[in-house]
């Protein structure tokens, strides 16, 4: 087992402030909006934060996809700041509250304040189980690559060894994604990405095909690949097909062979490691016992990240991610237990 030391993992993305709560499927259909999906806010989607909190009942996480999975490694780890994530907030509540949550959790945060702009939000819409979620990136869409060059940031791009960004943040700054995907490729550092979401390959297709040859791992869901793989022009359906096919996607750090990691909710996890497919089923969780999924695909992530970090067989990986977001949808949004990881 490798030794784990601060600023391990390095993660990248749109912190934001979750807003969680429950509505029915007329809520969804009256702002046309889908389960089991993320989207950017539109205008007409702006009356959505104060209507929930209006109703009452809502909560407050700190959320965020990448900060979330960085959060679940970093508590999978238990190392004080083995993880560190920076995102632009604003200068606010919202983004003390962020900062507070990310420190409790044993984060390192080193957030760019924007003044101007305030800290983002998500609404986080629970029907049943499912969720839909509506985000409104505020000042994490204002993020700057200077902040990621300045002398102390870059010192922790340096220092770190592995590295997650979510897809989410190629809607912000591809610069600072292609900033770090090239020093770790010419470092021969572990670069890892996330589809995050369909509207992502989808829309953001010039953006993404620019970091794709920089992945060493790439992460995402079904629903995902298939946007992917649609965008690619590649005319199959079936998942481990596509799983294929990302593995085989141009690659510019040959040291190191590509690991292509699709979920599918409660079915097997479709992996490619070495060009070999092999799927890996989902433990059972009792619907009764489920709160919600939000973060489900966040906190697998970091399951993952804390064994593959330490070196562990990707089937074990597979494994403590497994766990973990099992973990997560038995509670409300991406909140932890206060008792450390054991599996």
């Amino acid at each position: 087992m490798s030794k784990i030391a601060a600023n391990t993992i390095l993660g990248m993305g749109n912190p934001l402030l979750d807003i969680s709560a429950k509505v029915d499927d007329d809520y969804l259909k009256k702002y046309g909006l889908e389960p089991r999906n993320a989207i950017l806010a539109e205008e007409k989607h702006m009356p959505i934060y104060q209507e929930i909190i209006a109703k009452g009942g809502v909560e407050y996480i700190a959320g965020g996809a990448t900060q979330n999975s960085i959060r679940v490694a970093q508590w999978a780890l238990g190392v004080p700041q083995a993880t560190t994530y920076i995102g632009c907030v604003g200068d606010d509540e919202y983004g003390k509250q962020l900062k507070k949550c990310a420190s409790d959790d044993g984060v390192r945060t080193e957030y760019m304040v924007d003044a101007s702009t305030p800290t983002g939000t998500c609404a986080v819409l629970v029907t049943d189980t499912d969720r839909s979620l509506v985000a409104h990136l505020g000042a994490a869409n204002n993020y700057k690559e200077d902040h990621v060059h300045d002398g102390a940031n870059w010192a922790l791009v340096e220092g770190a060894k592995f590295y997650y960004i979510g897809g989410f943040f190629l809607t912000v700054s591809v610069p600072s994604i292609l900033a770090v995907a090239k020093h770790a490729a010419e470092q021969d550092k572990v670069f890892c990405m996330n589809l995050s979401a369909p509207f992502i390959p989808q829309f953001f297709k010039e953006a993404i095909d620019q970091v794709t040859p920089f992945w060493d791992i790439v992460f995402g869901n079904r629903v995902e690949a298939l946007a992917f793989a649609k965008s690619q022009s590649w005319e199959t359906e079936d998942l481990k097909e596509i799983a294929l096919k990302t593995y085989n996607l141009e690659k510019k750090n040959s040291k190191r062979q590509r690991l292509v990691v699709y979920t599918q909710s409660a079915e097997p996890a479709v992996v490619v490691e070495d060009g070999v497919v092999t799927e890996y089923p989902v433990p059972a969780v009792p619907k009764a016992e489920i709160v919600d999924t939000n973060a489900a695909g966040d906190s697998f992530v970091g399951g993952f990240l804390s064994q593959y970090v330490q070196g562990k067989p990707v089937a074990e990986c597979v494994r403590v991610g497994h766990h973990c977001a099992g973990l997560v949808i038995r509670r409300s949004g991406c909140t932890l237990p206060a008792e450390p990881l054991s599996v």
